[in-house]
């Protein structure tokens, strides 16, 4: 009997991971199983259909019963966030979170291992170009943004257990996440600011999105398809962030921005409007990182993953439209209530 592991399951791409699992293990006549590792409370608390073992990734006993018995593992746990504030939480979890899964794993029978990464790693210039997973990784651009350097790490190390130790080890490199049910808008929160008026200028850069249950496809079949020690970048649509407005405007009838800045006007522009909304007790979304991430380009090409993985990503607008309803649906009035 197989039994799959998922950490960070309650995040926006564990989620949707772990119910196509549980859909798959409906119909596998060879009894496939899911546990989770999870530190607080999940949505699938009492559904007999799911193990879950208590505990942190950070925390190597916690991970070793996680790990034990199990065919294979998704790992997807991490942090995903701009505020560089948190660099030292995000190097912990990613790359001491990786390493005691990948110690335990080597302790337990060298299961199967997809780690979660990003197509940040190497995918972001300033030049509108098409990065494959041979591409170096962008330290350049990248590397004083501590989301991505953490990431970078935590590939290397993961790999090395590949190179090193034969554990088998596929890293997963998707672009943007987008879809319904991201609930902590770890990914979603750039079309909500277009929603909410926010986006006042049109960056000269260029982005790469994915469909999350597209994403979430692709993993599962990585785990049957995919070739350790190889990377695989998961891309939907590279467009402009010209295009990527014009397109939510299309879906959603928001007027999107008009005026083109340079980025030195635009992060000026952003650092203003954040001392007025402070002195108004309020608070601007848009950072110093966001401001410069919207003026690179991350385009990648997927070729890797729809020849071995047979990933084949839906339509842009499908996603969007989708991403949108959630949005909305959120600050929906509850039934029976006034908006």
């Amino acid at each position: 009997m197989k039994k799959f592991l998922v950490t960070g399951a309650s995040g926006f791409l564990g989620t949707h991971l772990v119910e196509r699992l549980k859909t798959q293990a409906q119909h596998d006549p060879d009894g496939l199983s899911v546990r989770v590792l999870s530190r607080k409370k999940t949505r699938w608390e009492g559904d007999p259909k799911l193990e879950i073992v208590c505990g942190d990734i950070l925390d190597p006993q916690a991970v070793d019963r996680a790990v034990a018995g199990v065919s294979g593992i998704f790992h997807l746990a991490g942090s995903v966030t701009r505020d560089p504030t948190r660099a030292a939480e995000l190097f912990d979890t990613h790359i001491r979170g990786t390493r005691n899964l990948c110690e335990s794993a080597r302790a337990h029978g060298s299961p199967r291992i997809i780690i979660a990464s990003s197509s940040g790693t190497i995918a972001a210039s300033r030049k509108p170009i098409l990065h494959t997973e041979d591409s170096p990784y962008s330290y350049e651009i990248t590397g004083h943004w501590p989301y991505y350097l953490s990431k970078i790490c935590q590939e290397k190390l993961a790999l090395s257990y590949h190179a090193h130790h034969s554990l088998p080890v596929i890293v997963m490199n998707p672009s943007l996440l987008l879809g319904p049910g991201d609930e902590k808008n770890s990914s979603s929160g750039d079309i909500q600011m277009f929603l909410d008026g926010f986006a006042s200028n049109i960056p000269n850069g260029g982005m790469n999105f994915v469909d999350v249950r597209d994403a979430a496809d692709a993993f599962i079949r990585a785990m049957q398809l995919g070739v350790p020690g190889r990377r695989y970048l998961l891309g939907g649509h590279n467009m402009t962030v010209h295009e990527f407005f014009q397109l939510i405007e299309r879906v959603t009838g928001v007027r999107g921005p008009r005026v083109r800045l340079p980025e030195n006007w635009a992060r000026r522009g952003a650092a203003i409007l954040r001392r007025i909304y402070g002195w108004l007790g309020r608070s601007f979304p848009i950072d110093d990182c966001t401001a410069e991430m919207a003026y690179r380009f991350w385009y990648i090409d997927n070729t890797r993953a729809h020849s071995e993985l047979c990933f084949t990503p839906r339509p842009a607008e499908d996603t969007i439209r989708d991403t949108v309803e959630f949005l909305r649906s959120r600050k929906s009035p509850a039934p029976g209530k006034q908006p």
